[in-house]
């Protein structure tokens, strides 16, 4: 009887540890397949954060590529976002980690906004100056038809971003003058009755061009080709150096702006013959040359 009890005993010991034991293998299974959801949702999120920044890093790619010329800011954020990229490969996936991922992921979308905004508001601006320059070029020709006296050298703008606020030359004018008794002054085309000579040009409007006080340069030659003057020179930042008949100051504000100044006669009354007036920036690069005849 005794042994029977110690027995049903034993049985229902066995009977609940196999039923805690089945528990304990249930509950690990369970926490298993937990772990592998959530590592795979994890593993699924980072993928989700490597592919945003690809796709970031494709468009700079992109703008980049259809910019005309290098923009350090552009190229700055898509190395940026390319460390960021070997940064979640290599990181072990966590909710923390890849939330802080994933928000800084929403400010590089928002930087890449601004940035794109700044490219096409640089490229718009390249636009408006090719049209100015077209525009610059056409009254050029104009008036080259119409004066054969005035020719004008002028180099086109090989990059806009570059060279985009070199002055330029619209228009250049010659005049010879003799001045009356009233100080009023009348054109005339005779070397013994011409007192001075009348320059004027316009500088073209260039919106992008810095403001502020500019010297060009008017080089009159005379028909042996002698320099006009007491032969002053000046040089630029590469070396080059020409002699000058006068230096003429204005104040530029980036809006076109006609200038005018008189090259007073020599010691002796004009010669006869052609002579050549060139004008020159501030850089010695030369903007203009005009011809003209004293009889």
């Amino acid at each position: 009887m005794t042994e029977t009890k110690s027995n049903n005993g034993l049985k229902v010991i066995a009977g609940l540890l196999g039923v805690i034991l089945l528990g304990t293998i249930i509950y690990t299974v369970s926490l298993y397949q937990d772990k592998k959801k959530t590592t795979n949702a994890l593993t699924q999120e980072k993928e989700l954060v490597v592919e945003d920044l690809n796709s970031l890093k494709s468009e700079y790619d992109k703008a980049i590529l259809e910019s005309n010329a290098t923009n350090e800011e552009l190229v700055a954020a898509r190395d940026n976002i390319a460390q960021y990229i070997d940064s979640v490969q290599g990181m072990k996936a966590d909710i923390a980690s890849l939330s802080r991922y994933r928000r800084q992921v929403g400010v590089l979308k928002a930087e890449r906004e601004q940035l794109l905004k700044q490219v096409d508001s640089l490229t718009q601006s390249n636009s408006m100056l090719a049209m100015q320059r077209d525009s610059t070029f056409t009254e050029l020709e104009k008036q080259t038809v119409f004066n054969d006296s005035l020719v004008v050298s002028n180099t086109q703008l090989a990059d806009a971003v570059e060279r985009g606020a070199a002055l330029n030359l619209s228009s250049q004018s010659i005049d010879a003058v003799k001045e009356r008794s009233s100080g009023k002054l009348v054109s005339t085309s005779r070397a013994k009755a011409t007192d001075k000579f009348k320059v004027c040009f316009t500088v073209a409007d260039n919106v992008i061009a810095e403001a502020g006080d500019r010297e060009f340069f008017i080089e009159v030659l005379d028909p042996q080709g002698n320099t006009l003057g007491e032969g002053m020179t000046t040089t630029n930042d590469n070396g080059g150096s020409i002699s000058y008949t006068k230096g003429t100051s204005f104040y530029y504000e980036n809006s076109s702006l006609d200038v005018c100044d008189y090259i007073n006669k020599p010691a002796d009354d004009f010669q006869k013959g052609n002579y050549m007036v060139n004008v020159y920036d501030d850089g010695l690069k030369l903007l203009g040359t005009s011809k003209f005849t004293l009889k």
